[in-house]
């Protein structure tokens, strides 16, 4: 583990000097890059350097204790060993884990998009609670969400909704969600009392830059069309709704939240790099052989991932086997624990991986 450390440092060091060189600062697509890695790297080496100091420390204190001649030093030696010996351990089991290769795409913004499923009115209700549910959990992180497109339900809720969320390693945090979501409870419009099973599904896309996909325009056909839906009057009398096509792969993405065209005409094109982005991702992971089929990171639409249960004040993650029994908190927002859990079972499985690889 210490050669890879020392070997990470002095990468450091050298992303360090490159990013102050001319020809990378004028270059903006090596200079995001470097900078990326610089601030990847900076973590491991700020906890490297920690724990050089305190294996410098128990060196100290195994030396005074084997050639110290005077009690009370090498009583204070020793237990100054008992305070550093638990601390090593703990560096270690850090380190491990920051050594772990992580996603490149974990630091991206992502788009999200939260669609009814099965379940009518219902569903769409769900859908809602959901979308309100991961926007308490962006605010709580301190990220920005923006609306790019959205269908209201007739009762309320969202037969689909589709946002973007910028801030700190917001995929990292949030591409365990992708799936199934499954709400059992009695709805509003029941007036017989019988609890329902619904289901809305959510899709986490990691927000593809330019460079990260190259989309030529000449084969993206643009439609534009009167936006529906909530907006007033100049919204719904002005074709400021955008639907992009891109014609080889027949993916479509449309916005038509703003009141001018080229905004919405920006937000569709983020939309359509991102889901091709997705595409040639998944076909690349497949040519190398690594797609992953793990119990929390299959992602798979259509598996049902996680089950609110209202009567039961429960909510089940079935990747993990994972239940709390606070869903109103978890409703507000508060699904910091599942983050948590699905990273610990995502982290265990890499382990698995490198120990097997070595």
């Amino acid at each position: 583990m210490l050669d890879k450390l020392e070997a990470i440092n002095q990468r450091f060091e050298e992303v360090s000097q490159l990013l102050i060189q001319p020809d990378v600062a004028s270059d903006m697509k090596k200079f995001k890059a470097l900078n990326k890695e610089y601030k990847d790297l900076d973590k491991i080496v700020t906890e490297y350097k920690k724990y050089k100091n305190i294996l410098s420390n128990i060196d100290n204190a195994k030396q005074v204790i084997a050639t110290e001649k005077d009690e009370d030093f090498r009583e204070m030696a020793k237990e100054e060993l008992d305070e550093l010996l638990p601390q090593r351990d703990v560096m270690e089991e850090t380190l491990k884990e920051l050594l772990i290769p992580k996603d490149p795409n974990d630091s991206k913004d992502i788009i999200m998009e939260i669609r009814a499923g099965a379940g009518g009115d219902e569903a769409s209700i769900f859908a809602g609670d959901l979308f309100r549910m991961y926007s308490r959990f962006a605010e709580k992180h301190g990220w920005k969400m923006e609306l790019m497109d959205a269908t209201e339900g007739t009762s309320g809720g969202y037969k689909e909704i589709i946002v973007g969320v910028s801030g700190e390693d917001v995929y990292g945090k949030l591409k365990f969600e992708s799936g199934v979501h499954r709400v059992q409870r009695v709805p509003a419009t029941e007036t017989q009392g019988r609890i329902h099973t619904s289901v809305a599904s959510v899709v986490v896309l990691p927000e593809a830059e330019e460079f990260d996909v190259e989309i030529d325009m000449n084969d993206v056909r643009k439609d534009l069309f009167c936006s529906s839906g909530p907006g007033g009057q100049s919204v719904n009398t002005t074709y400021s709704a955008v639907r992009l096509t891109h014609i080889p792969t027949g993916i479509v993405a449309q916005c038509q939240d703003q009141k001018s065209q080229l905004k919405n005409f920006d937000k569709a094109l983020a939309v359509l790099r991102s889901r091709i982005y997705e595409v040639e991702l998944a076909k690349k992971n497949e040519a190398e052989g690594a797609q992953r089929k793990s119990m929390v990171g299959g992602g798979d639409r259509s598996d049902k991932i996680r089950t609110y249960n209202y009567p039961q004040g429960r909510v089940t993650d079935h990747r993990i086997g994972y239940t709390v029994y606070n869903l109103p908190a978890v409703m507000d927002g508060g699904i910091d624990d599942f983050v948590e859990e699905l990273r610990i079972a995502e982290n265990a499985e890499r382990l698995k991986e490198g120990a097997t690889a070595e």
